[in-house]
């Protein structure tokens, strides 16, 4: 075999030349195609990234306001709640206050009926033992009676003021002797120097009857009395009584 090396020169300067020209004019245009396609989509690839980036940021940002919308939902619900509570157990007190100021004025309303009811039937009572006892001692005036009633009388014309007991004996002073009865001319006699005696002067008296004395002798005077009389006891014993009823 015979190798004709012009041709194979040729061969090779032409396959030189090719390469040349496919180097420069061929691959450094489609190798720079290349690299702008790899930029191209690495910068896609990078904007893909941070999209991903910004729509995990933005999910995490969602969950983190869903949980922050239901946590506050929650205390949201906790704080009805415990409002609702608050203001249950305060309308529990208030009704339990209610309810005791109402029992309180109750048992007041009832109390005081019980103690009218009872200073009442007190007060009937009363009137009724001294009206009973008033009948009674209107049959018991008589001699002796009078005689005692005498003698209490002077014991408290004894216990007028010294002033009193020597106004009432002055010129143009009238003392007024009452009785249950009227007394006979000598019981008068006997009577007005007893009441001399106490006085030790000589006071004008006249004499007088009023029945509802019941019985006793009194003396009334411009500005005394001496009430001496069962009427002027069983009075004052309404009295005490009515007053014991009202302690």
């Amino acid at each position: 075999m015979t190798i004709d090396w012009w041709t194979l020169g040729l061969q090779t300067i032409n396959v030189l030349v090719l390469v040349w020209l496919l180097g420069h004019f061929f691959w450094r245009p489609v190798a720079a195609m290349i690299e702008q396609r790899r930029a191209a989509v690495q910068k896609t690839l990078a904007d893909a990234e941070a999209k991903r980036a910004q729509a995990t940021a933005a999910l995490a940002d969602i969950e983190r306001t869903r949980t922050g919308f239901a946590r506050e939902r929650e205390a949201i619900l906790k704080a009805a709640q415990e409002n609702a509570e608050q203001a249950r157990n305060a309308r529990l007190t208030d009704t339990a206050k209610e309810a005791a100021a109402l029992e309180d004025a109750a048992k007041t309303r009832i109390a005081k009926e019980q103690e009218d009811a009872e200073k009442a039937w007190t007060a009937r009572s009363s009137h009724l033992a001294v009206d009973i006892a008033r009948r009674l001692a209107g049959r018991l005036d008589g001699p002796s009676v009078r005689t005692a009633f005498l003698g209490w009388l002077l014991k408290e014309i004894g216990r007028l003021p010294d002033a009193t007991r020597q106004a009432a004996t002055e010129d143009g002073i009238l003392l007024q002797a009452v009785s249950a009865t009227p007394l006979e001319v000598s019981e008068q006699e006997h009577c007005r120097q007893a009441i001399a005696d106490a006085f030790g002067a000589k006071p004008q008296i006249t004499f007088t009857a009023d029945p509802t004395l019941i019985a006793g002798l009194e003396l009334h005077g411009p500005d005394f009395i001496v009430a001496n009389s069962w009427r002027a006891d069983l009075n004052q014993i309404l009295t005490d009584l009515a007053h014991d009823n009202r302690s």
